[in-house]
């Protein structure tokens, strides 16, 4: 039997549905399995200091609930925690540290749930027989607390891989320079958003934001200064992402570009405008520019309806040509396309 439920715990602790269902089907387990009137799993915080979460079955009937978090300092579990040694208490009658939760439990053991040279918590259990914990029951409490320690190992580094995880996946769709979301951010945007906006029917505009003269700019003052200035011009269109649903990246080399959900192309040149004009004003010294003293932009923006007489790279072009053409009257000006080719 005892093999039965060393092999039960085994998959309670390797196929549970959530971390806390698989201490919740252990501490289950064997109050249905054993004589034992009180099982419980008490772990502790990161130091070590205190305990603060405690899953448990059977029949408690103290008469005040434990606090959600006890030092170490007080109970025998309190004692195994410090001493790291397990805690045979055939008496709980006589024990100064033992704290009531059954009335009718007269014998505790108590064992250190330790990974390694990590101790995580402990397991608690406690019979109404005084002569239930013989050296071969407490040997299967032992390995059962193995179990446990390996579980609990086990979860935390999954839970380290899932941060690990999403911070490649936060930084595979940030801009290294700049900081900002990149090209591969924006082309998945763009296409969630289409599908999104399409179904909602409402409109999707982009604004194509390019430094003026920004290769003389590196010629005259260097790369590094040429990089600043992106980073601030950067930081300036993030400003105009506000709402959730916006978005601020590098479309490529000084190209920056806002995705603005629901905003048609008046919405998009005023934005447009509003940023042009936050730039000049920074005074970012532009030795070389053929449109003045400081570092300009030029804007090419465009909207469009999303649906099925369209395609998301229309809207690019769009802006593309919107740009071209700020570019092309002079420079430092707001120029705006309409989309107006059906998709073939």
């Amino acid at each position: 039997m005892l093999t039965e439920i060393l092999a039960q715990v085994s998959r309670e602790a390797l196929q549970g549905e959530s971390f806390e269902a698989a201490l919740q089907g252990i501490v289950d387990c064997l109050v249905q399995r054993l004589p034992v009137a009180i099982a419980s799993i008490i772990l502790l915080d990161e130091a070590g200091m205190h305990f603060v979460q405690e899953v448990w079955a059977g029949e408690l009937n103290l008469a005040q609930p434990m606090p959600m978090s006890w030092p170490i300092s007080t109970g025998a579990a309190g004692r195994c925690a410090r001493t790291g040694q397990s805690q045979l208490i055939a008496d709980v009658d006589h024990d100064p540290d033992y704290v009531p939760g059954n009335l009718e439990v007269r014998s505790e053991y108590l064992v250190p749930i330790r990974h390694r040279a990590r101790l995580h918590g402990v397991l608690n259990i406690e019979s109404t027989h005084a002569d239930f914990f013989t050296p071969e029951t407490c040997a299967v409490f032992d390995a059962v607390a193995d179990q446990i320690a390996g579980a609990i190992h086990l979860t935390r580094v999954l839970g380290e891989l899932e941060v690990a995880n999403r911070k490649l996946q936060q930084l595979s769709m940030s801009d290294g320079l700049t900081g900002i979301a990149n090209r591969r951010c924006f082309d998945q945007r763009l296409a969630s958003g289409w599908a999104l906006l399409a179904r909602e029917g409402r409109p999707l505009a982009l604004v194509m934001v390019d430094a003026d003269c920004f290769k003389a700019l590196n010629d005259a003052r260097g790369h590094l200064y040429g990089d600043e200035c992106l980073r601030e011009l950067a930081r300036t269109c993030t400003a105009f992402a506000e709402r959730e649903c916006d978005l601020a990246a590098r479309f490529g080399g000084e190209e920056l570009v806002l995705l603005l959900s629901g905003c048609d192309l008046r919405d998009a040149q005023r934005i447009g405008e509003n940023l042009r004009a936050q730039v000049e004003p920074m005074a970012m010294f532009h030795p070389d520019s053929l449109v003045g003293p400081h570092v300009t932009i030029s804007v090419g923006a465009s909207a469009i309806q999303p649906g099925p007489l369209h395609a998301p790279d229309q809207l690019i072009a769009a802006a593309d040509r919107a740009l071209y053409a700020a570019k092309a009257t002079g420079r430092n000006c707001v120029v705006v396309c309409e989309v107006t080719d059906a998709r073939p």
